[in-house]
């Protein structure tokens, strides 16, 4: 019996393609009496490749399929990192797709000892990093000296932060490192993109990435040369985002060129960007007009608040705006209790509502006192939306109103206006600079982060571009959003 949809969620279980796992397989495994290692062998598809091969499977039920499947393997119905830290075996070929797990489900006993096992091994990979990253660390400490590994891994690892150790452990040990960048999905029912990883030569260090550049698996060759070289330390000094060396070499450096024009200045030195506040509990202190006129909250203790990207308008919040949002009973009202000594008989009512009382026991309601207080409330002078189809909008707020942490808060600086930071963010070389400085979330969608925002490069005094660089910029920002399968 195969797991459940959500079991297999659950333990990141995504199945490999044959077709995917038979090439990994064969360019991995240089001679019939290689050993190859699955850390997470699922039904042993990759095994099916190569008999004299070992697999680590935590689910009962798809270790039995591999060892049925692949009766001449090892199969071990084991946690792959408790597994790991008593092996002895060391092996010449590994590969495999490891488990995808977001950090807040790769947690516990099994992530302390996943990052403890990396930090011997000379990674030091972060707390807030998916499962796959110290797989594929601990994993090549099982490997011989000269051995070579093979993985499906997410395309995360062109932009993840807490990709960056990972990429730059296996420079430091490995003598070839060549990412695989896949355009179309590997897996069609995952938001996700997945992307390729091999590496050779175990024990030498590598001052290059490799990077291979196809639009679908089909068309994929090993043998080809790699579409770009790219130095290690080029690789640093782009904050160790792989990602962006995706384009052309002439667009990346007519990219990097327009970033040191005068006038060209990075977001965060003309405004700051920060996430808005945490309520704890949106549907309880985001009320309709509505339920305030039930409950007769008065008016001084609300604030009018945006709640997500999709509610910003193209250009501007102002009172014509909110007007419509109150005619249409939306629930834009927060209650903002900060700093208030005594509360109206009202607000005490709604307080100690029965709904009330089940939120003051959530998490960040009882972490903060009073519970009912919410921090980080504050008037920015405009909204950019965190999360984007085509590009992120920038939005001014001339109706004062605040927001939640599903939108960036804008502060000006620098005497820099508002209206002028609205009028650069409409240029091309804006819409490439939140492709490479933001990063796909899965679906076409573009996220970006406060640091990512305060990095995105701004024509603020209005320099001249050639028609020439006008249209490579517009190019490139097309050929970025087809890499994030934004339609």
């Amino acid at each position: 019996m195969i797991a459940s949809f959500e079991g297999r969620k659950r333990l990141g279980q995504v199945f490999t393609p044959d077709d995917v796992a038979r090439a990994l397989v064969q360019w991995v495994v240089r001679r019939k009496t290689d050993r190859l290692l699955d850390p997470s062998c699922g039904d042993g598809r990759f095994l099916a490749y190569h008999s004299p091969s070992t697999g680590i499977e935590l689910d009962p039920r798809n270790a039995a399929l591999a060892q049925e499947r692949v009766p001449g393997a090892s199969i071990y119905l084991a946690e792959f990192f408790r597994w790991a830290s008593t092996a002895t075996c060391r092996f010449e070929a590994a590969a495999g797709n490891p488990p995808f797990i977001r950090y807040q489900h790769f947690a516990g006993k099994t992530r302390h000892l996943a990052l403890e096992l990396a930090h011997k091994l000379g990674a030091s990979i972060s707390g807030l990093a998916s499962s796959w990253a110290a797989f594929l660390v601990v994993t090549a400490g099982l490997l011989k000296p000269g051995g070579r590994m093979a993985f499906v891994v997410p395309a995360e690892i062109g932009h993840a932060p807490y990709a960056s150790p990972v990429l730059g452990y296996l420079c430091s040990r490995f003598q070839q490192v060549r990412i695989i960048a896949i355009r179309r999905k590997l897996f069609a029912n995952l938001s996700e993109d997945a992307w390729l990883l091999f590496a050779d030569g175990l024990g030498s260090p590598t001052d290059v990435i490799e990077l291979s550049l196809f639009d679908k698996f089909a068309s994929f060759r090993w043998t080809e040369q790699p579409t770009r070289r790219v130095p290690v330390s080029s690789w640093r000094d782009a904050g160790c985002r792989l990602r962006r060396f995706l384009l052309a070499e002439n667009a990346l450096s007519t990219y990097q060129s327009n970033a040191l024009k005068p006038g060209v200045s990075r977001l965060g030195e003309v405004a700051s960007t920060s996430i808005g506040y945490v309520s704890g509990a949106n549907g309880f202190f985001h009320l309709r007009p509505s339920e305030v006129k039930r409950y007769g909250i008065p008016g001084d203790f609300l604030r009018t608040t945006i709640r997500r990207s999709r509610q910003l308008p193209t250009e501007c919040v102002d009172r014509q705006t909110v007007e419509r949002w109150i005619l249409q009973d939306e629930p834009v009202m927060l209650l903002d209790l900060t700093g208030v000594q005594e509360l109206p008989s009202a607000v005490i009512s709604y307080l100690n509502s029965e709904r009330g009382r089940e939120v003051r026991m959530g998490y960040k309601c009882r972490n903060r006192d009073p519970w009912y207080a919410i921090p980080d409330i504050r008037v920015p002078d405009a909204f950019l939306s965190y999360m984007s189809g085509r590009k992120p909008s920038f939005v001014r707020n001339e109706a004062e109103c605040v927001c939640t942490n599903s939108v960036h808060a804008v502060v000006k600086k620098n005497g820099h206006s508002v209206h002028a930071i609205q009028r650069a963010w409409l240029h091309p070389l804006v819409d490439l600079s939140c492709e490479l400085e933001g990063h796909p979330l899965g679906g076409g969608m573009l996220k970006m982060e406060p640091r990512e925002a305060s990095n995105v490069l701004l024509p603020i005094d209005n320099p001249e571009f050639a028609p020439s660089e006008m249209r490579t910029l517009k190019e490139a920002t097309a050929e970025m959003r087809g890499w994030r399968n934004y339609a």
